[in-house]
């Protein structure tokens, strides 16, 4: 079968269990619920053999730049050129935005092709979660403190993620650091796959992200965990120390003649939301 079989729609609810088919059969661990969040905050498009699911994509929208996920193609279809068709709808509907994703190895020469360049190198981290003590000056939030929230992650990912924030509100518990001036870092913690997942993480330093952190593990000891860092950001030998092995990851890429990060801020994301949402 070639490609020319394979139909191409907007992705809609209905779509929905046909996607969780088609992730499970890639092995990754997205529950049903964490598909339906995803296509409330994005456009997608699935490509389909009659009636059956065979490739999934989304691009969701944060202002100026726009995130690039749930790239899969059903093992049978792959070779076929599926997966440059679905990114060339994406990346059409994504107009002047800056686009982002992380890609696997296999994945590489296809976005180095279509202008993507690497930018950093995530890790994936999980496992049962070893006895750590919280930090003292870090405290559960409210969504009282929703703007201030958005403003730090804007500083950190020159992105407006307001939109995946209030989403994680519905069903993620938030932690800050406080300081006079307002808010200085800040985590989120909710279920995932098949466990919980932690982030996004943003803060000043490394110190900063670790006390954060830690104050989400200190009442998950034993619990399954995962942690989406930036290898080159340092928490990667700390959170294996604390029972979240280094499974693999991906390489983060963007596609723009320009950054959309202010580089000499300070402030960084330490935990991605997922490797879907940055």
């Amino acid at each position: 079968m070639n490609s020319i079989d394979v139909t191409f729609v907007e992705f809609g609810a209905e779509h929905l269990d046909g996607a969780v088919a088609l992730s499970r059969q890639a092995g990754w661990p997205h529950r049903l619920e964490d598909w339906a969040m995803l296509l409330g905050l994005s456009r997608g498009f699935v490509a389909l053999e009659e009636s059956r699911v065979v490739g999934t994509i989304m691009l969701t929208p944060f202002g100026q730049a726009a995130t690039i996920n749930m790239v899969i193609v059903d093992a049978s279809m792959r070779g076929k050129g599926l997966g440059a068709r679905l990114m060339r709808l994406a990346l059409d509907k994504a107009g002047g935005r800056e686009c982002r994703l992380v890609a696997t190895e296999e994945g590489l020469p296809l976005y180095r092709k279509l202008g993507f360049r690497e930018v950093a190198t995530i890790r994936q981290h999980q496992g049962l979660v070893l006895p750590i003590e919280a930090a003292g000056h870090v405290t559960w939030t409210t969504a009282d403190f929703t703007a201030e929230i958005a403003a730090l992650d804007r500083r950190a990912t020159g992105m407006d993620r307001g939109a995946l924030l209030e989403a994680l509100q519905q069903v993620a518990l938030f932690a800050v650091i406080r300081l006079p001036g307002g808010i200085a870092g800040y985590a989120a913690i909710r279920r995932f796959g098949r466990g919980e997942v932690i982030g996004p993480v943003v803060a000043r330093d490394a110190g900063d992200a670790r006390h954060l952190v830690s104050f989400l593990l200190s009442e998950r000891t034993g619990a399954f965990i995962r942690v989406d860092t930036p290898r080159e950001l340092g928490l990667g030998d700390w959170l294996t120390g604390l029972g979240l092995k280094d499974v693999g990851g991906g390489i983060a890429m963007r596609r723009s003649d320009a950054s959309t990060l202010n580089d000499d801020d300070g402030v960084r994301v330490y935990a991605l939301a997922s490797q879907a949402l940055g």
